[in-house]
């Protein structure tokens, strides 16, 4: 049955030979992009278009046409591949029209090799835009899926390039806009039937309306290619044979089979018939470093469970939209609104809406279960500094040698797959400060607004300790002010250890120390740093980076003290100084819109669960839950006791 697929939806692909089928209405220009792990097309020649329609594994028309065929071979395209990006554009020139919006929304299907269809996708909701990426067939934990995509650019394709990384396009959409009209020309043919028992499967000439060369043809990139795999329906390589002299080499991961199946190997079956998902593999992303690797994994997770949810969201509104359509026709007429007849037609439509939310869900609860179980396996695997307190990674800790490329700051979900939790990474050194908001606001549960401030005071010490943790000796410094004093319960564990600076701040004296010491070495940096002399900085000077808690904000703070804090917020991330607030946004009330920039300057996180970071790309509002400490488990007293005596032995 074909999938009709919604905006965003995905589905995976059981098959490696497909044709795409465009329908647009009018004279359209159709290509492909080639795209590495991260999306990113690295030159000219990694795109497809009808000044150059054959690349290894995509063949695309040679003219401007209403309707297209595109061929992709998904097992000969180059190892690097992991996108392929079906794309429109309509040709530049008085007579064509000038935006999508003028036209009928573009139609495409995709087929298997017997001209089966496997789904359907329509280009809706387009408007000023010029060209358009329609379809994404793209590479996840080994197994190929297609998304709908229909990201359209009002700008065209110097626009559509550029936004897929592909620098100094212009000459290339100047050879892609030359493309001629077509000749008129038959129907397009139907699709090559399946070959029959006898039929050799290794060569692939779909019927296109020009000719065009099969994938056997020999191109640069055979030669210069040196990833190629085994043929489809071969046994799997076993990786401790010794390779024949000439032969392909097999980059399979040997670890890598589908759920269920023995670690020897299989018995030669084509791999595209087995559509099971594949087992998921730790680290299996793209990367220099296992560290690398598994935090583009755990981005690839974010960004697969936003596309999934979005299908579904949009589906379930698309089901709604059609059912009120639906109830408005059977109650236009009054001939049918009473009686059986009209009870018949609205049962219909409830019915069709359950059949596509149902439809929706069955294919939102599958990728959940995917990434659920990649989930499970990636947890485990992850570093101190992208693990949970309660990961035993943490009870084997050692001061590193080097600092992370990323820390987690706690856990991201949404309502419709609550058990799922996915890491909020991000990338260090920190590029803003943090607010941790104590407002009652968030109080969802918690008893009292000082029970609040407890958790937020608590939360940030958790931050606190895991930045210093996951830094080598003497890289990372912890500096607080407590106005009053009302964080020391919370900062006991810092003060027990060692790990602190100084101790902490107290009233106006305290505020105006720390925040003079801090301006004064972003400034005597900032002045090194221009004047190419960093090593010139004063012996006083320490060059470690800072993170300065600010417990209660602004109480304790006058003008002068405001002042300097948005002057550190705004300018001490670049030098090594980063904030961390835990304030109250209404008891600054007082001061008016002062503080707005600083507020809007800082990331707002929560001491509980809540449901505040936007995602606009896909309007989703993710809930963000802290990283907290168990309660009555004694692993960041450990930590940092080991932080502190590594630190002792650096001075």
């Amino acid at each position: 049955m074909t999938a009709e697929l919604v905006r965003g939806q995905n589905h995976p692909l059981s098959q490696i030979r497909l044709t795409v089928r465009i329908s647009a209405g009018v004279p359209v220009l159709a290509g492909a992009t080639l795209g590495d792990e991260n999306g990113t097309v690295p030159g000219p020649q990694w795109v497809a278009h009808p000044g150059a329609p054959d690349l290894p594994g995509v063949e695309v028309p040679r003219q401007t046409a209403a309707e297209h065929r595109l061929a992709v071979d998904l097992g000969a395209l180059p190892e690097a591949v992991h996108r392929v990006g079906v794309f429109l554009a309509l040709p530049t020139g008085p007579a064509g029209p000038l935006r999508f919006g003028a036209v009928a929304a573009p139609h495409t299907t995709v087929d298997g090799p017997d001209g089966t269809e496997i789904v359907s996708y329509t280009l809706t909701g387009l408007d000023t835009e010029t060209a358009v990426v329609a379809l994404e067939l793209y590479r996840r934990q080994g197994a190929w899926k297609i998304r709908a995509t229909g990201q359209g650019y009002a700008a065209g394709l110097p626009a559509l390039l550029a936004d897929q990384g592909l620098p100094e396009s212009a000459d290339l959409v100047a050879t892609i806009q030359r493309t001629p009209a077509p000749a008129p020309a038959p129907p397009l043919p139907a699709p090559t039937p399946a070959p029959g028992p006898g039929t050799p499967t290794h060569s692939y000439a779909p019927q296109l309306p020009e000719p065009a060369p099969s994938y056997e043809t020999q191109s640069p990139y055979d030669v210069q290619n040196p990833y190629d795999t085994q043929a489809p329906g071969a046994a799997p390589a076993d990786p401790e044979a010794p390779r024949t002299p000439g032969a392909p080499v097999d980059y399979t991961h040997p670890r890598r089979r589908p759920p269920g199946t023995a670690q020897s190997p299989a018995p030669a079956t084509d791999a595209a018939t087995d559509d099971r998902p594949a087992q998921p593999v730790a680290g299996d992303a793209v990367g220099w470093s296992m560290e690398e690797r598994l935090y583009n994994q755990v981005w690839g997770m974010f960004e697969d469970l936003a596309r999934t949810t979005a299908a579904y969201r949009s589906a379930v509104e698309f089901a709604d939209s059609r059912l009120e359509r639906e109830l408005d026709q059977a109650l236009a007429d009054p001939g049918s609104r009473l009686g059986a007849a009209g009870d018949t037609a609205r049962e219909a439509a409830h019915a069709r809406r359950t059949q596509l939310i149902d439809q929706a869900r069955a294919v939102l609860d599958r990728d959940l279960a995917q990434l659920s179980a990649e989930s499970d396996v990636v947890e485990p695997a992850l570093p101190p500094a992208y693990a949970r307190w309660d990961n035993p990674v943490w009870h084997g800790y050692r001061v590193p040698d080097e600092e992370p490329m990323a820390l987690r700051l706690g856990d991201l979900h949404l309502p419709e797959s609550k058990p799922l939790r996915i890491p909020m990474l991000v990338r260090l050194p920190l590029e803003r400060g943090l607010w941790l908001d104590s407002g009652p606001g968030n109080a969802h549960g918690v008893p009292d607004s000082a029970e609040l401030r407890h958790l937020a005071m608590e939360a940030a010490v958790a931050l606190a300790a895991r930045l210093l943790a996951v830094h080598p000796p003497g890289g990372f410094a912890l500096q607080v002010i407590d106005p009053a004093g009302a964080g020391a319960a919370a900062l006991g564990v810092l003060t027990r250890t060692g790990v602190l600076a100084m101790p902490p701040a107290t009233g106006a004296a305290g505020v105006t120390e720390v925040l003079e010491r801090l301006t004064r070495r972003v400034d005597l940096v900032q002045m090194a740093v221009r004047g190419g002399t960093p090593e010139s900085l004063p012996p006083d000077v320490d060059t470690a980076q800072q993170l300065l808690i600010v417990n209660d904000f602004p109480h304790g703070f006058d003008d002068r003290a405001v002042t300097r804090l948005r002057y550190l917020a705004d300018e001490g991330p670049a030098v090594g100084v980063h904030l961390l607030l835990v304030a109250d946004r209404e008891d600054a009330a007082a001061y008016g819109p002062l503080l707005d920039p600083l507020w809007r300057s800082l990331m707002r996180l929560t001491p509980v669960a809540d449901d505040h970071l936007a995602d606009p790309w896909v309007g989703h509002a993710w809930t963000y839950e802290p990283s907290l400490v168990p309660a009555g488990s004694q692993i960041v007293q450990h930590v940092l006791t080991e932080a502190a005596e590594a630190r002792g032995k650096y001075k």
